[in-house]
């Protein structure tokens, strides 16, 4: 693709000022990168894909406020991770996280542990242990 040809769609990368490196054909044939915004199919993958995340963070909310699991799920979701990437920035095994998401296993955190989970998530332990409808 030539250097002019480099898509410029609209997408939430421009809005979010994040350009795309994209390799093209220069003017003496030669291969340089210019920066695109996106392209349409590429917009409409991102758009399904953080729509899933919002609704799964939504299923979580609920189970939250159902006290079918721990707020830790939750948040989890709201900060695009899964159990092996929480896992790794707390300190904790898998199993652990796994456990802290039942809502009785996490009353009985000490302040230490939980102090963990909201620094990762930029929180205060009141607000990781609150969740609001």
């Amino acid at each position: 693709m030539k250097k002019e040809d480099v898509p410029q769609h609209q997408s939430k990368l421009e809005t979010a000022n994040i350009r795309e490196v994209c390799y093209a054909l220069d003017e003496n044939g030669e291969y340089t990168t210019e920066l695109s915004t996106g392209w349409d199919p590429k917009t409409i993958a991102l758009n399904n894909a953080l729509e899933q995340i919002k609704e799964r963070v939504e299923e979580a909310k609920k189970r939250v406020l159902n006290n079918e699991t721990s707020p830790l799920e939750y948040y989890m979701e709201l900060h695009k991770m899964d159990i092996p990437i929480l896992a790794s920035y707390v300190g904790f095994w898998k199993w652990q996280v796994k456990r802290h998401f039942k809502p009785s296993v996490f009353r009985k955190l000490n302040s230490k542990k939980l102090q963990k989970y909201a620094d990762v998530f930029e929180i205060s332990i009141e607000e990781l242990k609150n969740i609001k409808a």
